[in-house]
């Protein structure tokens, strides 16, 4: 079968001059064409998979089949079901559970070039988001660039009784978590028909996305499926316990399965087969933010990630890392003090008052930055900070850490303390429009040399080169951080008292 694949595709490549876009080519399920998009070949919907509908709602999704005839590639496929888009991205974009389609857009000519690969995996807190989009200034520099859609909210991630008694395995959940793995293998086995080279596949994502990448880089359910990883703002290196605690836990699949009977029972339904018919806007109005996320189920997330680096037991790729300086920001509000001291007693317990001594608070306002910089820190700053000492100590890849500073007109949310909010960075790696737009003539210049990085490693695994700040890899306690604020310089892990405190606190839960 893949001989004939393969001779079709050369077939095709042959067929066309060698000056011309790579609009038609030929994949596992048959041929495929795309449409012209800024000079390059984009292919907006391929599906990777069948449409997870009917009887497929809460299965592992199912390899799409082959098709007859030439697919069309040609318009953006459907959003999944979700309440909000905090990003309004795509929102022009009808939803649908029929939802499980990624992106190809290429430089190359033919399909002999094997381009090195990026491939984008969207946040929205696994609630929101969609795929749908493109990133010319990484063509430009002859990078592939691809971007995968997953189920999300309770159609993602919803454990349930009656779910893992169906599994083959006994395990329920973490559906949108086997969508990203399953279209990781398409790109993987599919990537070469578009000019691209399967050993050389960096993944990368940001806020619920970054969390996918770092529990991608612990699965190996993704061994040898790429070669670097970027993570902005997320990690899973959490303890595992019965409950998430805010933002302290990763949940067993087991505990987590009551939470998918509570939501059966509040729609008033008997089983899953009444689930199953009922319409997904009623699901996704039915389900607050965050209510299902992904678990630890033995399968896609085997352990405490944390313990998994201890032992070498992960995808041992180079890396880039990193968190915003406010964060926690875009998450939290003022609330009076004595609220604050009862909600920090409330999930930290007998280290209340030891936490309270790391962030004080005496006004409301010094109650919404120290939430924040809670936030900040527990919820993505130590994970990060953990995933860069444990990699650095027990594994090859190279690991690069940041830490971006920069409070600029071009975010979704201004800091009030002169920082950088959560997603802040985006714009100054993909150029994206946020707020008024506004970027100072340094941050101009910024983007160039943060989205150089980005480009760099994704064809190298370094992100240096040429007259860039040179960049050295991580050594915990060393001037190893990239700290990015009107300009780049190497110094050691901001905030390191914090790191210490959740350190031991996260230690004394496992």
């Amino acid at each position: 079968m893949k001989k004939c694949i393969l001779l079709s595709m050369m077939a095709f490549a042959m067929a066309m001059p060698s000056d011309a876009q790579l609009l038609r080519t030929v994949v596992a399920q048959g041929q495929i064409e795309g449409v012209e998009h800024e000079g390059f070949a984009l292919y907006k919907a391929i599906p990777y998979a069948e449409p997870p509908v009917g009887d497929l709602r809460w299965k592992a999704p199912v390899p799409k089949k082959p098709w007859t005839g030439i697919y069309k590639a040609e318009n953006w496929g459907a959003r999944p079901p979700q309440v909000t888009d905090p990003n309004q991205s795509g929102n022009d974009i009808p939803m649908s559970e029929d939802c499980l389609y990624l992106s190809v857009e290429t430089p190359a000519k033919s399909a002999s070039e094997r381009l090195p690969v990026f491939v984008m995996i969207h946040g929205g807190g696994f609630s929101t988001g969609s795929y749908s989009g493109t990133q010319e200034s990484f063509l430009r520099e002859g990078i592939i660039y691809c971007s995968i859609e997953y189920r999300l909210g309770v159609l993602g991630f919803m454990p349930h009784p009656e779910l893992a008694k169906e599994s083959e395995r006994g395990i329920s959940g973490n559906y949108g978590m086997m969508d990203q793995i399953l279209a990781l293998k398409w790109i993987h086995d599919n990537i070469a028909a578009f000019g691209g080279d399967p050993d050389r596949i960096t993944i990368a994502g940001e806020s619920a996305g970054g969390i996918s990448v770092s529990i991608l880089c612990a699965s190996p359910l993704c061994k040898g499926l790429f070669r670097g990883a970027i993570s902005e703002s997320g990690s899973s290196f959490w303890p595992v316990a019965d409950v998430r605690g805010g933002n302290t836990a990763m949940v067993r699949e087991k505990a987590a399965q009551q939470a998918g009977l509570d939501f059966q029972r509040k729609l008033g339904k008997k089983n899953i087969r009444q689930m199953r018919k009922v319409p997904f806007q009623t699901l996704v109005d039915s389900c607050r933010m965050e209510s299902f996320w992904p678990v630890v189920d033995g399968y896609v997330i085997t352990d405490d990630q944390y313990k998994l680096y201890q032992t070498g037991q992960y995808n041992d790729v180079d890396v880039i890392i990193g968190t915003n300086s406010d964060e926690g920001s875009m998450f939290t509000r003022p609330v009076p003090v004595e609220q604050y001291k009862e909600r920090v007693k409330e999930i930290y317990g007998d280290w209340a008052d030891r936490l309270l001594e790391v962030y004080p608070a005496t006004t409301d306002m010094e109650v919404y930055f120290a939430q924040s910089d809670i936030f900040r820190d527990g919820s993505f700053a130590w994970g990060t900070y953990a995933w860069a000492n444990l990699q650095s100590k027990t594994g090859k890849g190279r690991v690069y850490m940041y830490y971006f500073d920069q409070n600029s007109e071009n975010t979704i949310l201004r800091s009030a303390r002169g920082g950088a909010s959560h997603v802040a960075e985006m714009p100054f790696i993909y150029g994206y429009k946020f707020g008024s737009g506004k970027m100072t003539d340094t941050e101009q210049r910024m983007l160039d040399i943060m989205s150089q990085y980005w480009i760099n490693f994704t064809k190298t695994g370094d992100p240096n080169g040429g007259t860039l700040p040179y960049w050295t890899t991580y050594q915990q306690g060393q001037p190893s951080v990239m700290i990015i604020r009107d300009g780049f310089h190497l110094d050691k892990v901001p905030n390191q008292r914090q790191m210490d405190f959740f350190e031991e606190f996260f230690k004394s839960r496992r």
